[in-house]
């Protein structure tokens, strides 16, 4: 699966080249109507910018063995008197070598490995369309046990709230996104979910669309020993706007280093993003 994936990506990267090759001239940064920048938007988890991204993530060093994810996140926001109803989904496919822990599966079980869908996670986020200078949308966050595979996911309903505050300076955008999951129905022979994450992000943009990134998402499973508690990776990357054809786009690379981490999980992992942008 990795091979596809990274096959997927190398022939996204030529079309891409072969449609600017063919323009006489470099375009600025694609722009939503209005005058606004769409960079703004696609930096605001929360915003009323439709988009469809597929984020491809890549895990090195876990004692089990490499670990490849595709998730596919869909935004839709939806405009209802003075408040955005931003709607998120994570929709994840894993190719595990056995027992893997992530994000969206806090609690694995040993096997010999899978490929399919692991557990989908929704959230709803409240935001005021009007604002001062910080953003912010609060709401509810649930994960179904949608998994092809018992070793893909936790086999347990899970919810919560979720929460985000950022602002956007002339310069790019810094803020926090937050979410408490715990579990209240599932297979009684599988551990319960009581998880944290946080996710601290910082963009600083550069000219002609580019960017740079840092977005750290730490995961604790308050379930686990002290000591194995903690994910904390530490790292960034690199990312642009540009259009094929009429079609708005944002690429991005990070990469990323566990410097706190269970004996279970990787290293280190990079990955890329491939985001299809829907501006109004």
């Amino acid at each position: 699966m990795r091979s596809k994936i990274i096959l997927i990506f190398l022939n996204i990267i030529l079309a891409t080249g072969i449609v600017q090759a063919q323009e006489a001239t470099e375009e600025p940064a694609p722009q939503a109507r209005g005058g606004e920048d769409l960079r703004a938007k696609v930096q605001n988890p929360i915003s009323s910018l439709i988009s469809l991204p597929f984020k491809f993530t890549f895990d090195y060093g876990a004692p089990n063995g490499e670990a490849s994810f595709l998730n596919i996140q869909p935004v839709v926001p939806v405009t209802v008197g003075d408040w955005n109803l931003v709607n998120r989904a994570i929709i994840p496919l894993v190719d595990s070598p056995g027992e893997v822990n992530t994000p969206d599966n806090p609690n694995p079980i040993p096997g010999d490995g899978a490929t399919g869908l692991g557990d989908i996670n929704y959230s709803l986020f409240f935001s005021p369309v009007k604002y001062d200078k910080a953003i912010w949308g609060i709401g509810p966050s649930v994960t179904f046990p949608s998994a092809t595979s018992d070793q893909l996911g936790s086999e347990k309903w899970s919810t919560g709230p979720t929460a985000v505050v950022l602002s956007q300076p002339k310069w790019g955008s810094i803020g926090i996104l937050g979410r408490h999951l715990w579990s209240f129905a599932g297979e009684s022979d599988r551990a319960d979910v009581n998880q944290s994450l946080i996710e601290p992000f910082l963009n600083y943009n550069l000219p002609e669309g580019w960017y740079l990134i840092t977005d750290i998402i730490m995961t604790a499973n308050w379930d686990a020993d002290s000591d194995q508690c903690w994910t904390i990776p530490l790292g960034g990357g690199v990312g642009k706007l540009f259009k094929i054809g009429t079609q708005a786009m944002n690429a991005r690379t990070e990469a990323y280093y566990n410097v706190e981490k269970p004996n279970t999980a990787p290293d280190w992992q990079w990955g890329f993003t491939i985001q299809f942008l829907f501006p109004k």
